[in-house]
């Protein structure tokens, strides 16, 4: 593979690792809340002993655990795009 292409390809990937790592960083902080919310909403539930709090309480569980997933995928995509660009550069070294 001609060099100047590996060196747009790794361009290209960085750019996207950059982009999937501000991805994660906001999904961590929207984690963050969710997983309290969620925790809060079940606590909540469980006093009232409400099936409209109970209910409440599996929505926010399911969001949360929704998000996490979506968290999962982001985490995955980085982790190829790195072994990605660790092939590419070898290529551009010539290892």
């Amino acid at each position: 593979m001609a060099a100047w292409l590996t060196q747009r390809r790794l361009s290209q990937n960085a750019t996207r690792l950059k982009q999937l790592r501000a991805e994660l960083a906001q999904l961590d902080e929207q984690v963050m809340y969710l997983r309290s919310d969620a925790d809060d909403t079940a606590l909540r539930a469980l006093v009232s002993e409400t099936p409209g709090a109970a209910q409440e309480a599996t929505q926010a569980e399911k969001h949360a655990a929704a998000l996490d997933k979506t968290r999962r995928h982001v985490v995955d995509e980085i982790a190829k795009l790195e072994a990605k660009q660790d092939e590419l550069l070898d290529r551009l070294t010539g290892s």
